[in-house]
């Protein structure tokens, strides 16, 4: 047989590097503790060097110290001895190694080949799904994708920052932010005052706006997004669930141009508005804005869409409207909705940790809180969303307005900034402009 055909058959494994991380260890049991963070049993290829290395778990968590004779008596005592080799082979894996201080480099080679092999494996059962008929291939791509995003997570290493480094780095970002002169640290909303209290939206969180249906959860969004990405040109990211992209721009137009929605979607404008509306197109096409409008998108697609923008578009901030219309992968299982949301809810704040960007969920609150003041209890479907959020605002205001001679009056409105891990909470003074569907500054006074 060619060493070509042999490749393709063998999977791949480094017997040295096992041997050599095995050997480590029993040269000095503290290396355990390093191994451990890139290692499990199944990790290593060979079923002798998995149960010596399951034996050596076993005595590390009973806090034992282990050599070759403790952990000879270990494998004897679960009948495992013969199947790791026996006393001399364990005896003898010292002798592969002459120091332990490349414990890593070992541990990292033995890593890289179990990689190899899970992906031949995933790729195999793609293949194998691939062709069976009966299986929708829409399922085969979730269970694939989600088969590589969990090896992909089990390859992060587990950091220990000492506390030189932690405070060295933090005084460098303040010193960062001293030096630039500017009162945010994070991505601002626009709204001053809800600015001056959050600094921002700051990188790795979640932010949760919420409120009951037409209270003006989409307008504040696209209120948000048309200082972020049309005034200040921060490229930004917007899941559109409800909404299509085409009624994304028509929104953003009545915004930027201040023409009435209503002429916009009838087109009886004049040419003056159709002057100031090309002004405000023009505005609005320089805009690093990515907008995906999927309905029922589900939460794997969304993630993988929130990797693509943020690798190939930059984006520095992610705006999801809204999180009831987010998908579970357990859609079809019996799993309840509250559940599911949790899930949800996790995967969102994970996400934002793993992109290093704020993302901002619209969510809608539950039917008590009708007419009166919403509170983090009202929150749909779930606790966890309160619980993962690290800013949690609600919309306050009347539906209608107290003007009946004029519809398109301004209506007062509030946010009411319910949680926020990291600074404080209170009440910011908006108006509502129904024309354009827009919410702005109040004026003092």
């Amino acid at each position: 047989m060619s060493a070509a055909s042999l490749k393709d058959k063998i999977p791949p494994h480094n017997l040295e590097a096992e041997q050599a991380t095995l050997g480590a260890i029993l040269l000095d049991w503290d290396a355990v503790g390093t191994a451990i963070i890139h290692l499990r049993a199944e990790s290593f290829y060979s079923l002798q060097h998995q149960k010596i290395f399951k034996s050596i778990l076993s005595l590390y968590n009973k806090g034992q110290r282990g050599d070759v004779l403790t952990l000879a008596e270990d494998l004897r005592q679960t009948g495992q001895l013969d199947a790791a080799g026996g006393v001399a082979y364990i005896a003898s894996l010292p002798d592969h190694v002459p120091t332990s201080s490349n414990i890593e480099y070992y541990a990292q080679l033995v890593k890289d080949d179990y990689n190899r092999r899970e992906l031949i494996k995933i790729s195999s059962l793609a293949i194998a799904d691939a062709h069976e008929d009966t299986k929708p291939s829409r399922s085969t791509l979730e269970e694939t994708q989600n088969k590589l995003f969990t090896l992909t997570e089990s390859d992060q290493s587990q950091n220990v920052i000492s506390m030189a480094e932690l405070i060295s780095d933090t005084v460098t970002i303040i010193e960062k932010h001293f030096n630039n002169k500017n009162a945010y640290t994070g991505v601002p909303s626009g709204f001053t005052s809800l600015d001056s209290m959050t600094s921002g939206f700051q990188n790795s969180e979640m932010i949760i706006i919420g409120a009951r249906p037409s209270m003006g959860k989409t307008a504040l969004a696209l209120s948000m997004i048309q200082h972020i990405a049309i005034n200040n040109q921060i490229p930004t990211g917007f899941f559109s669930l409800e909404m299509s992209a085409t009624q994304i721009g028509q929104r953003l137009l009545t915004q930027e141009s201040r023409i009435s929605g209503s002429k916009i979607r009838s087109g009886l404008l004049t040419n003056g508005d159709f002057q100031r509306l090309q002004t405000a197109a023009g505005r609005c096409y320089e805009a690093p804005l990515f907008v995906a409008d999927t309905p029922n998108m589900k939460m794997l697609d969304l993630r993988a869409m929130a990797r693509k923008m943020r690798q190939q578009y930059q984006v520095q901030i992610i705006f999801i409207d809204y999180i009831g219309l987010i998908t579970s992968e357990n859609y079809n299982s019996n799993v309840p909705r509250h559940e599911q949301v949790s899930e949800i809810s996790r995967s969102l704040k994970s996400l934002a940790r793993e992109l290093s960007i704020p993302i901002v969920a619209l969510c809608q609150v539950s039917r008590d809180s009708e007419g009166k003041e919403p509170t983090l209890a009202n929150l749909r479907d779930s606790g966890s969303i309160e619980q993962d959020a690290d800013v949690v605002m609600f919309i306050h205001r009347e539906r209608k307005s107290t003007d009946d001679n004029n519809e398109n009056a301004a209506i007062d409105a509030k946010i009411l900034l319910a949680k926020q891990r990291n600074g404080p909470i209170g009440n910011v003074d908006l108006i509502f402009l129904p024309k354009i569907a827009k919410f702005e500054n109040k004026a003092e006074g």
